[in-house]
């Protein structure tokens, strides 16, 4: 079953009104010769069309078909690759509705992940998104921790560059502080690879980070600090 298929069978048992046929045909049609990213975009873009206009309602939906959450720290691309097109729908459609939308990515990171979808929310609302992602830092769900970190990458892989931080990122670090010692390894991966990420962009606010973890003896802390530093000579 190709994707637009079964998101439209998904979305039908919550929404009977649902228009499914017109919905595939029309993502069919145009996904021919697109991209991967590409059709993410054309099938929210298509979701935007065939949902109710009004965006809390249409994104309750959305969440509504997200079923259990993915109890795995990796299967994000497998078994939850069909959650992909709702966070691109949440970042194109959402902006004007901040607590809304926060609310679905928070969902929608623990199936898939919403790493992609709170970064327009970062450039748009700063200081609110970094509320927010304090929160998260202290979360019972790993998932939501490891956003906390993740979302604000500033070089995150396949998203444009997040330059809202870069040139004062003790807030982001402050966030980094509270997961240092994170027992999971989904989570110590991403806080090792953020701070990779500010070596690259603007080494001297996170060096004196890095010189003071090196003297933790929590090995977590370690482990990270081994990870972020393993390409510098």
């Amino acid at each position: 079953m190709n994707l637009a298929e079964l998101l439209s069978e998904k979305i039908k048992t919550v929404f009977p009104a649902f228009d499914d046929k017109t919905f595939i045909s029309e993502v069919t049609e145009e996904v021919i010769d697109r991209t991967y990213t590409e059709r993410i975009l054309i099938i929210s873009q298509a979701l935007r069309r065939h949902l109710p206009q009004d965006y809390p309602e249409a994104i309750s939906i959305l969440v509504s078909i997200l079923g259990e959450e993915n109890p795995n720290e990796t299967g994000m691309f497998t078994h939850f690759y069909w959650v992909l097109p709702i966070g691109k729908f949440i970042s194109e459609y959402g902006l004007a509705h901040f607590n809304v939308s926060i609310k679905a990515i928070e969902e929608v990171t623990k199936r898939n992940t919403g790493e992609y979808a709170i970064r327009p929310f970062a450039r748009k609302y700063p200081e609110e998104t970094l509320k927010v992602c304090k929160s998260w830092a202290t979360a019972p769900s790993f998932h939501l921790r490891r956003l906390a970190s993740e979302g604000l990458r500033p070089k995150l892989p396949w998203a444009p560059k997040l330059e809202t931080f870069i040139d004062n990122p003790d807030p982001v670090l402050e966030i980094l502080e509270l997961l240092k010692e994170d027992e999971v390894m989904f989570v110590k991966r991403s806080v090792a690879n953020h701070l990779t990420d500010w070596l690259k962009v603007n080494p001297l606010a996170v060096r004196s980070l890095i010189e003071r973890w090196k003297t933790s003896s929590n090995k977590h802390t370690q482990w990270i600090i081994k990870r972020a530093t393993r390409k510098i000579s």
